[in-house]
This record gives C-alpha cells, sequence and structure tokens, in this order.
C-alpha cells in the first residue's frame, strides 16, 4: 500500500510539473508570434540567434535610407532575406534630425512618396511596412503633428495596394489617445495597429497595452516590445537603474501577462533588441555587449516554439 501511495504522489506531483509547464508555454494555436526588433545585419549570423529560430524580423530606418544609406539598408535587407526570415521595415525621421530641436519637421509627402517608391523599386518583394516609427514620441517630427503621420500611411497604401501597411506606430505614453483621435480622422481605412509598450512591460502594468485595444479596432502587433536592463534619458537623467534580474522579471511579464491580454487581437510581438553595445543609455539586449547570455535571453528561448 505504501508504494502505491508514493506511486500516486510521484504521477500527481509529475501531471502538475506538465500541467504548469503548459501554462508557461501557451499553444501555438492562440498565442503571439514572436519576432525580433534589431537593426544590426551580423545579428542573423549569432548562434545565439539562430538558436532562436526567429522568423520575423524588424528594422527601423530613417525614411530616406534609400538615398542617404543605400550600403547600409542593403546590408541588413540581404542578411535578413539570407536568413530566411520575413523582414518588416520601420521608417523613421533622417539621421541627421534632431528632435526637439529646430530642425524638426516632418518631411512632406511629396519627400516621403519619392523615398518610398525607390525603396519598392529596389524591394519589390517587402510587404510589410510600418510607415513612422513611434509617430507621438517627441523624438519624431510627428510627435505633436499626427496628421503627417496619417499621410504617409496614406501614401504607402496608395503607392503599395499589396502591402500588409501598419496604421500607425505609437508608445505607451499619456498623448496616445488623443494623438490617435487625429491620426484617425485623416488615415484611410487604418486596419493594423503597431505599439511600443515599453512602460507597461517594464513598469509591471497593463495600461498602454488597454488603452490601445480601447482607442482602436482590428489586429495589433507589438512592434517593439522589450525588457529594460538600464535607460537614461538625454537629460541624463536615470529612469530605469541598471538590473538584469528585473529585465528577467519584465520579459516573463510580457511573454506571460501583457501578450495575452486579448489573444484575438494581439498577433505579434518583436522583442527589441538582441544584442546591446557598449555603454548604451537605452539596454534593452538579450546578449550583453561582450556577446554573452542574460537570463532574459534563456528565458525567451524557453519560448522559441514561438517563434514561427
Amino acid at each position: 500500500m505504501r508504494s502505491k501511495s508514493r506511486c500516486s504522489v510521484l504521477l500527481a506531483t509529475a501531471l502538475t510539473a506538465l500541467f504548469m509547464v503548459a501554462l508557461a508555454v501557451p499553444s501555438t494555436s492562440s498565442a503571439v508570434i514572436l519576432g525580433v526588433s534589431d537593426n544590426k545585419a551580423d545579428t542573423f549570423a549569432d548562434p545565439k540567434f539562430q538558436a532562436l529560430g526567429v522568423k520575423r524580423v524588424r528594422l527601423i530606418t530613417p525614411y530616406d535610407s534609400i538615398f542617404k544609406n543605400p550600403v547600409g539598408l542593403d546590408q541588413w535587407i540581404r542578411a535578413a532575406q539570407a536568413s530566411g526570415a520575413e523582414p518588416l521595415i520601420t521608417f523613421e525621421k533622417p539621421a541627421s534630425m534632431v528632435c526637439p530641436g529646430s530642425d524638426c519637421r516632418a518631411p512632406s509627402v511629396a519627400s516621403y512618396t519619392e523615398a518610398f517608391r525607390a525603396f519598392r523599386a529596389k524591394y519589390p518583394t517587402i510587404l510589410l511596412i510600418n510607415p513612422w516609427n513611434e509617430g507621438n514620441s517627441g523624438t519624431q517630427p510627428t510627435g505633436k503633428n499626427p496628421r503627417a503621420n496619417a499621410l504617409y500611411f496614406n501614401a504607402v497604401k496608395r503607392t503599395c495596394p499589396s502591402c500588409r501597411v501598419i496604421a500607425a506606430d505609437v508608445l505607451d505614453i499619456k498623448n496616445m489617445p488623443k494623438w490617435l483621435t487625429t491620426f484617425k480622422r485623416y488615415a484611410n481605412r487604418p486596419a493594423l495597429w503597431g505599439l511600443h509598450n515599453y512602460g507597461d512591460t517594464n513598469r509591471f502594468r497593463t495600461t498602454g497595452t488597454r488603452t490601445l485595444l480601447k482607442e482602436t479596432r482590428g489586429p495589433v502587433w507589438l512592434l517593439e516590445t522589450g525588457a529594460i536592463v538600464y535607460f537614461r534619458t538625454k537629460e541624463g537623467k536615470v529612469a530605469l537603474p541598471r538590473s538584469e534580474s528585473r529585465q528577467a522579471r519584465s520579459v516573463r511579464f510580457l511573454l506571460t501577462r501583457l501578450v495575452n491580454i486579448d489573444r484575438r487581437r494581439i498577433q505579434r510581438a518583436y522583442l527589441y533588441n538582441f544584442r546591446t553595445i557598449p555603454e548604451d543609455r537605452f539596454d534593452a539586449g538579450l546578449l550583453r555587449a561582450d556577446g554573452s547570455a542574460r537570463e532574459a535571453y534563456n528565458i525567451v528561448l524557453s519560448y522559441r516554439k514561438l517563434f514561427r
């Protein structure tokens, strides 16, 4: 009898463990699709990156990089395509522009359209486009000009009817609802929305993500979401002190809570970024600058079936 009782206890313990694992990693039938947002072409050759099996990648590049930095743009795109990953391209302000600042002005729609047409001519097979990065942020000329962001969105849709275009890519900050109200007034039938929910991920809350869901209709992609090790503002204020253990907690919160708020609508999450650089004031790398893995990387590795 003792032997049977012990076997029953061991069986129950094993079943409980399996149940907990099942809860920790959701089935792929209803779970979010993971990707990585990283601007470095050499990322694709990193064995730790390859171990994740990443199939969706995102690049942030100046809207005029097709003219101003065609070599750098091409290196990343060729590396992504050679890896077999699906590229999503996000455009933003020119590399020389500083926002806020006296030269922080949204490019004309004609200038933007000319650059996008040149991009399409060179890369006709790239069909995932995010017209502007963090549109409501003060670091972009669209931060106080949502109408410009909407017109860029319209220009991409008009120029590339076969493209899947993200309507607005917003940061989870206070101005988001008001900014979106103006954006929607000028945007031509927006249907897919982008969010950078760093505030939620690193403050262990759901406010920003729920606000975006409330303010929009249709699918939502977390185009940038990441667990931050260290963040210092341009003014030198430390917003998040250095902590890899907090980063690990944040990435767990993201993967177990935030992406599951609405499984029907939140379809993708692009983790930013893969490997940090030395002395970066914004450090959200899954790897340290020397290429060694942080705990956050190992957590993401345990979810690698979501890279599909």
